[in-house]
């Protein structure tokens, strides 16, 4: 079965979040000001300057705006997803802004162990907020270290594991992806709340409370309201503490460079190196 037509079935059994949809509909969003925001986040935690003469593997391009901002930065850059809009995103963007490069982008899944390894080495194998949506996250965190080369690096973020809450929440993008009911509901129940959220504390603070949308660009470029059918709809779903996936990637030989841990829901980003000897 086809990577797009693996796709199209889990989308139509509510096992799948149409991600790409949602990136789409970013991209409307996309300026300089969030390009630059992603590119100066992808310096801060790998800490360079710029990825001139370095390979970068986006491992699900999403919306594609880490892959241009690597590029921007000097890197060749190879990116690829299993959604099908997601593919489309990432092209839209190298034919704006690179159309004659050698910018790679291809539907792949990182769950197909044979595909990966047949990528080749990459200085920087970058995969944010991905493998935890595979449906396997324990396949695509081992896929993830194959095509790093030796000396390279690895940049992940996974959802933290928050007992109860993450079950609960599970329940909540298992509702959302049902069908269309199940979606307006989770809407309606959530988008209040998360405005509610904001809204009292700048309130309270006699801050303005649009500032905390527009403002929110400067969190690596993202969008908040785009950031929020992210997380209601985000199937598959998996976590891990920060704890086992340090431990994970030690033991296959891979030395942690860079941790941004978080206390709540949300995502722990880590950068790995590959040691020589490993």
């Amino acid at each position: 079965m086809t990577v797009e037509k693996k796709f199209e079935e889990q989308r139509k059994e509510g096992t799948r979040f149409t991600f790409g949809e949602n990136w789409s509909a970013f991209l409307k969003t996309l300026d300089n000001e969030r390009i630059k925001v992603a590119e100066n986040s992808l310096k801060e935690m790998l800490g360079m300057e710029d990825l001139k003469d370095k390979t970068f593997l986006d491992i699900g391009c999403g919306s594609g705006i880490f892959s241009l901002s690597a590029k921007n930065l000097g890197a060749d850059v190879h990116s690829l997803d299993f959604d099908p809009s997601s593919v489309g995103c990432a092209q839209f963007l190298k034919e704006k802004y690179y159309p004659q490069s050698n910018w790679i982008v291809e539907e792949g899944s990182a769950l197909d162990t044979d595909y990966i390894r047949s990528l080749g080495k990459f200085d920087i194998v970058y995969s944010w907020g991905v493998l935890h949506h595979t449906g396997n996250m324990m396949l695509a965190l081992q896929n993830a270290i194959l095509p790093v080369k030796e000396g390279g690096t690895l940049f992940i973020s996974i959802y933290n594991e928050q007992g109860w809450k993450s079950r609960f929440w599970l329940r909540v993008k298992k509702m959302y992806n049902k069908n269309a009911f199940g979606k307006a509901l989770m809407i309606a129940i959530f988008f209040p709340i998360y405005i509610l959220l904001g809204l009292i504390p700048d309130i309270l603070r006699l801050r303005n409370p649009f500032k905390r949308y527009t403002e929110y660009k400067k969190n690596r470029g993202m969008s908040m309201v785009h950031d929020w059918y992210d997380w209601l709809g985000g199937l598959p779903f998996e976590v891990a503490t920060p704890e086992f996936l340090v431990d994970f990637y030690k033991k296959e030989g891979f030395y942690l460079e860079k941790i941004k841990t978080i206390n709540s829901l949300g995502t722990n980003q880590f950068v790995f190196s590959k040691t020589r000897n490993s």
